[in-house]
């Protein structure tokens, strides 16, 4: 979906929020995003078209079933921000 996405800003973000969706379905699991390091998460990342499993290794790590959880969600809204350099403001702020 990382590759797939055709727009520059936005693109993790959108793909964060899609695989949660999609784990949630499938698995009835959501990636607590809090728990994932940023840096081992976008050099991952960047080799993710050419290796998946250093991605899958690291996202199993963190992967959390309190999907209801509305503080794991906004924590992982935040975090998925600060990957993409933005931290002006926190969820639990607005």
């Amino acid at each position: 979906m990382n590759v797939a996405h055709p727009f520059r800003e936005g693109n993790g973000r959108a793909t964060r929020i899609w695989l949660d969706l999609i784990l949630k379905q499938s698995l009835g699991q959501v990636v607590d995003w809090s728990q994932v390091n940023p840096e081992d998460y976008l050099l991952a990342m960047e080799r993710s078209p050419i290796r998946t499993r250093e991605l899958s290794q690291l996202l199993q790590e963190s992967l959390s079933s309190d999907v209801h959880n509305r503080k794991v969600y906004m924590k992982g809204v935040d975090q998925s921000y600060a990957y993409e350099g933005y931290q002006l403001f926190q969820t639990e702020d607005l």
